[in-house]
Formats: C-alpha cells, structure tokens, sequence
C-alpha cells in the first residue's frame, strides 16, 4: 500500500501544499457539528499528525473516529494554524481495520501496572512509542560504536553444554521433556538430543573470549537467559546482552572502553531522541536530561571495592543489608554510592574474588580479582567487567576449588594453552541502560515481553 510516513509529512517542508496518502491509527479524534479532528499516529514518531475533516467537503465512515480504528487517509498537507506543525485537510478517508468500543486504550492514562497485563496493545501508548524508539536507537548505536573500532560481531550459541556463570541458573533444553522411564539423571540425558546435558545461554562470554583469540576484538549482542528466582524491578528471565571481548587489554582498558561506549550511546540518543527524552523528563524523571548531559561530559569515578566498604560504613546509614568486606554490594548499597556518595556513574573495582566468578584475573594479593562493576544512579549495576585469567594453572586452580567440571571448559581452558594473552570484556544489561537513559523504573517497561517467574505470555 503506497503512502507516506507521518514523520515525512512533518519534516519536510517540501510537502506542504501535496497530496499524500498517511496510514494510521487513531490516537484521539473530537467531533462537531461541521468539523472533525483525528489525531493519527503510524508508530514512525512520537507526535500524532491531525486530520482535518471539514463536513461540507466530505463525510467521514462511521466508526472512523473510535479509538484504536487504522484508516488510509487522503489529503492536502497544510500548515497547522495553532503551531509550526501541519496537518492534512482530508480529501478521502477508508477504514483499514475498525475497532470496537472494548479498544482497551480508551483512558488517557493508564497505570503501567495495568498496560503490563495487554503487552500486545501497550505498544501503541505513548510511553512505549517513545521506549521502543528510544531503543532501537541505542541497538544501532551500539553496532556502529564496535563496528567503527574495527570489531567483529559474532553469534555465539544459545544452546550451551556449560554454564558461564557458575551459579547453576540455567534453563534447560531438552527433547524428551517428563518421563518416568529413566533411572538417573545420567540415562536419561545419554537418551537426549545432545547426549548430554544442555540449557539455553546465561552468556556468551565463553565462546566470545575464543572469537577473540583469533580476531582481536569481537562483540556479541543477543539474548540470555537465567532461571533466577528473582522478582525485582531490574530482573528478567530473558535479557538482551552486550559483550564485547578484547585481546591485549587488561582491566583499565577495558573500563576505559566501557565509559566510552556508554557516553557514545546516550550522546547518540540525546541527538536523534531529543521529543521522546523530553516526553521522559516530563512524565518519568525530572532533570533526566540534566542527568544525561553530565554523564557524556564528565569522567566517571573509578572507586576500589574496599575503599567502597569502608565509605558505606563510614556513613553511618542504615541498611537492610550487612555492609562489611567479603560480602557483595547490595542494589541499596550501590545506589547510595552513585546516588549520595559520588552522584554519577560509578565502578567499583577488585572485588574479592570468593564472590565473582571463575574465570577473573586473579590479583597479586591473592584475595581480589581484577574485576569491575560499573553502578549508575537509579540502576545500580548496568556493565560486570572483568580483566580475565590468562594463566592456565591459575584458572584451572580456581576452577578445581568450584569443584567445576573441568572436562565440560575443555575448549576454554585450551585457549590458555595455545597462545595465550592478557584479555578483558564486560557484559551490559541493554535493558539496564534503556531504563537508565528513559527513567523507566522497571525492567519489564523497556522489554516487549518480559521474561518473569510465574510468567510467560
């Protein structure tokens, strides 16, 4: 179906004065005696262009009014007499799809508790016009940063016989679902697709660190997947990840890389978003543009985890959580660091190295590793990052005290064997960055269908 999009009609000048066909659907519409107005919206801007109905001219089919109803409009663009906008004088309007009085959108507004129920109509509110243009700005963002600094995308599998974390949260795959057939574990998944144990990808990391061996610097973006038992504003099943892996970089590097990438993303949004981060600040969070711009022109705070320990002690504040060494910093804890203490983003470097994971660099004072975590205000974590073990008796070392299965990492740990060299990446929470860069407070609000325990749509 030939026709022109919304966003065309109200950016160039050169159609004021022409016919154009626009398709839509409805947004609101008010109606009189001699004149109509329809609000109409086609998904390609945040801003509804206005159709004129002038009665004496024409007379629009009924139902074309109501809410949620797509129509093919036809008509001269003209300029919108209130503002320096346009709208259409219709010349022709055809119902495409008609919607009934039940349209679930008739409020205003509406909770986003209440919108979270019909996934498949909150797209077309306003709120999430503007969070899914918002990100998928920032997915191309991210491709032409790693692409212009001569990165190599890659797919690494979702179906994975190892589990990158170590944590044990992992879904898994299987083509023989119950049965009562089997007596062990182990004979029943000799029987299955893989002959062996599967579940779906909590990261690429593994196999993204063996691209890297042979390409230099690689990213990988897609989803993962963990069967955490967690039901919290900023947790999901099902995630999209950002994990580039870089060769001959060590942990300031790559926390250089990161604060880097970071700013260039939310710079980019800021320049080709700038109606959907107003829409934000007006309705979500005030001062989120303040908030934006201080972070793509100043230097994020790089803090010690020991030094962050001792700062939350030291403020004598009250938290549901023990603060002490040893222990991992809780979402209350890494808000009061960026949002009290340094209010900007933050990282937080060598952790100890009994509450990361396996494959970190293990520091020389033996009780910390070369890892970062990288806190933004309102968030908490966003990046995990790490320099990765290169030593291959060190990591083997690490995995024994894990009592991991060695023999499931054999690819792994061979790329410590076979030239091996100093690397680093990190993994970014996409939709962790959505909420940060829109001031949407909970995760399942910058994701079409939110992943959560007890449900799936």
């Amino acid at each position: 179906m030939k026709h022109t999009d919304i966003k065309e009609v109200m950016s160039n000048a050169a159609l004021v004065g022409t016919n154009v066909v626009v398709c839509g659907w409805v947004r609101t519409a008010r109606d009189s005696k001699n004149i109509a107005f329809i609000e109409l919206n086609d998904g390609t801007t945040l801003k509804h262009l206005q159709i004129v109905i002038d009665k004496s001219v024409m007379n629009a089919p009924a139902g074309a009014t109501n809410l949620g109803t797509s129509l093919r409009v036809e008509g001269e663009v003209v300029p919108n007499m209130k503002n320096d906008g346009v709208e259409i004088n219709a010349r022709s309007i055809d119902i495409l799809g008609a919607c009934p009085a039940d349209y679930p959108l008739q409020k205003k507004f509406q909770k986003l508790e209440t919108l979270r129920e019909i996934p498949h109509i909150r797209v077309r509110t306003n709120t999430f016009n503007a969070v899914f243009r918002v990100r998928s700005v920032m997915a191309d963002a991210i491709h032409r940063y790693f692409q212009d600094r001569n990165y190599v995308y890659v797919n690494t599998p979702l179906i994975t016989g190892s589990d990158c974390e170590g944590a044990g949260e992992v879904f898994k795959v299987t083509s023989i679902g119950y049965s009562d057939q089997y007596k062990s574990e182990q004979e029943y998944y000799a029987d299955d697709f893989f002959g062996k144990k599967a579940g779906l990808s909590v990261s690429g990391q593994l196999e993204g660190e063996v691209a890297a061996m042979a390409f230099g610097k690689i990213y990988t973006f897609g989803p993962s997947f963990r069967a955490e038992n967690s039901n919290t504003p900023r947790h999901v099943a099902e995630f999209w990840h950002v994990e580039p892996e870089v060769a001959f970089a060590e942990l300031s590097d790559i926390i250089e890389i990161a604060e880097d990438m970071i700013k260039y993303i939310i710079r980019d949004v800021m320049e080709k978003c700038p109606a959907e981060l107003k829409f934000f600040e007006e309705r979500f969070e005030k001062g989120l543009i303040e908030k934006l711009t201080g972070v793509v022109e100043n230097s994020f705070a790089v803090v010690d985890y020991t030094t962050a320990v001792e700062q939350l002690i030291a403020s004598g504040k009250k938290f549901e959580y023990p603060v002490e060494w040893g222990l991992d910093l809780q979402t209350e804890h890494e808000r009061y660091i960026t949002e009290e203490i340094y209010k900007k983003p933050v990282f937080i470097t060598n952790y100890p190295k009994d509450i990361k994971s396996f494959y970190m660099k293990q520091n020389p004072d033996g009780k910390t590793v070369a890892a970062t975590d990288l806190l933004v205000p309102g968030v908490g974590e966003i990046i995990g990052c790490s320099e990765r073990e290169a030593d291959y008796d060190k990591l083997l070392d690490a995995m024994k005290q894990r009592n991991m299965n060695i023999e499931e990492y054999k690819d792994y740990i061979d790329l410590r064997k076979y030239g091996s060299v100093p690397h680093s990446g990190f993994g970014l929470g996409f939709e962790r960055i959505i909420m940060y860069v829109t001031g949407m407070s909970n995760i399942r609000d910058v994701i079409l269908y939110p992943r959560t325990v007890g449900s799936i749509r």
